[in-house]
């Protein structure tokens, strides 16, 4: 274990003697590597913080149950009652809009009064408003409820926008979908850089590392300082990552601070959560030193 110990400082000490020797092509690399990581965090930050947001703005699909012409304001509030002691899961608010209130949020604009003060009544039923949940499953889950209010006593008909619900859908799934086909893109970009690094090195150090064989050097001693090249330049590289996107997304936060205001909501972008910066840290560096290890043992075979 001690001898293990040994071999590793020693590996960790040429790998620092390394980079400090060559320091214009150790601060190129992690410049292109920081460069290629920001974008999939900033891509992280947008998604994090976007999906809190559903919770809380009118991206929440609604249902609305409209009563009966003839039905009586007791009958909709019974309705009500109904879709609240089901306890659905997905059904976050149920609010009973009465006909005479409906009327009034109608003739407050400019273009329906007109038109509602040439009728004799208030032709408007009582309507009762459902919030449901925004998830990957609210079309099928809203298509679910539509079917099943729609046999309560004195439901006229229930109105769904199925369509704008399945464009929320899309776009989350988009999403999702473009984030992580950018970092894919993004781990061979890291997984080129570090490769052609070390192999340009690998192949400088030819002749040293015959020698070391020689002299009874085993693969695993030959390849340890190329593996700690490798993780130490995605390291610093992915930290300097997350100090760009953190910079990054404070003009975009001002910039969205008028925007948010204008819709009565509190937004900004954030980086995600500590331990989810963590593993993206750790995750560079196996990629690290993965390239590194396959580079080395591509090159260094005679």
């Amino acid at each position: 274990m001690k001898r293990l110990l040994e071999h590793h400082r020693y590996a960790l000490a040429v790998t620092v003697r390394r980079l400090i020797g060559q320091p214009f092509s150790f601060f190129s690399n992690v410049v292109v590597i920081a460069l290629a990581l920001t974008l999939p965090l900033l891509g992280a930050s947008v998604l994090v913080s976007v999906q809190p947001l559903t919770q809380h703005v009118s991206a929440n699909p609604a249902i609305t149950v409209f009563m009966t012409p003839d039905a009586s304001l007791e009958q909709a509030q019974a309705v009500a009652q109904e879709i609240r002691s089901r306890d659905d899961p997905v059904v976050l608010e149920v609010r009973l809009i009465s006909k005479e209130t409906a009327y009034e949020l109608l003739r407050g604009n400019q273009a329906w009064r007109q038109a509602l003060e040439v009728l004799p009544d208030n032709p408007l039923p009582h309507a009762v408003s459902v919030t449901i949940a925004a998830d990957e499953a609210m079309a099928t889950n809203a298509d679910v409820l539509a079917r099943q209010w729609q046999q309560l006593d004195g439901v006229a008909f229930v109105q769904l926008d199925s369509i704008w619900v399945q464009r929320i859908e899309a776009l989350l799934r988009i999403g999702n979908i473009g984030l992580a086909m950018v970092t894919l893109i993004i781990a061979l970009v890291v997984l080129a850089a570090v490769f052609n690094t070390v192999r340009m090195q690998a192949l400088s150090l030819r002749e040293e590392i015959a020698v070391a064989r020689l002299v009874g050097a085993t693969e695993s001693f030959v390849r340890r300082p190329f593996l700690y090249q490798g993780g130490i330049t995605c390291a610093i590289a992915a930290l300097i990552a997350i100090g760009l996107a953190s910079a990054a997304l404070t003009p975009l936060n001002e910039a969205l601070s008028g925007l948010s205001r204008t819709y009565d909501a509190l937004f900004a972008l954030h980086l995600p959560d500590a331990l989810s910066l963590f593993l993206y840290v750790l995750a560079a560096i196996s990629l690290g030193a993965f390239s590194a290890r396959w580079s080395v043992t591509r090159h260094t075979r005679y």
